[in-house]
């Protein structure tokens, strides 16, 4: 059995991209960053409430503070959005889409720069979104792949096919 697949590395695959990885292998750093963030977000509120409920005067410091805080809320809520825009950056040329074929023995992803053989054993996590099947391989390496090019078979003969293969069951990711 074979199956292919054609995924552009764009915002939005990258966004789940970035998603999968925080809710899976980096899911206890991702913790303590949230947690260290509303902290940092918890503490400027307070400043800010302390020196109003002292009648004192606006000053630059209050500026910064609000600044630091809305900051910090916007990089929260969309942290995985950042992170991909930041991951598209890195991207190399040539690589922003990727057709990728899947066989018994291992994969092969061709781009425009290379072609590149994976074994299912470097696999660490299999993970799917509504759109995309990812495979992480590190804390800050995956592969996407797009289900609406599936060829070859369905996505659910895929799910079994790379399940079998990774010995990973599939994490879902909303």
């Amino acid at each position: 059995m074979e199956f292919q697949f054609e995924t552009r590395y764009d915002q939005k695959g990258l966004t789940a991209l970035a998603r999968a990885l925080r809710k899976t292998i980096r899911k206890k750093r991702s913790r303590r960053s949230h947690i260290f963030g509303w902290c940092i977000v918890a503490l400027a509120i307070l400043l800010i409430a302390a020196r109003r409920l002292l009648d004192e005067p606006w000053t630059l410091r209050d500026t910064l503070n609000c600044g630091v805080g809305v900051i910090l809320i916007a990089i929260l809520f969309t942290e995985d959005q950042v992170n991909a825009f930041f991951a598209q950056k890195k991207l190399l040329p040539g690589t922003s889409s990727a057709k990728s074929v899947f066989t018994e023995e291992s994969y092969t992803s061709t781009t425009e720069a290379a072609a590149t053989e994976f074994h299912y054993e470097a696999v660490q996590q299999v993970c799917e979104t509504e759109d995309y099947f990812v495979l992480l391989f590190s804390r800050q390496h995956g592969q996407i792949y797009d289900k609406a090019s599936l060829s070859g078979g369905t996505a659910e003969e895929f799910r079994t096919f790379i399940t079998e293969k990774t010995g990973k069951p599939i994490a879902y990711i909303k």
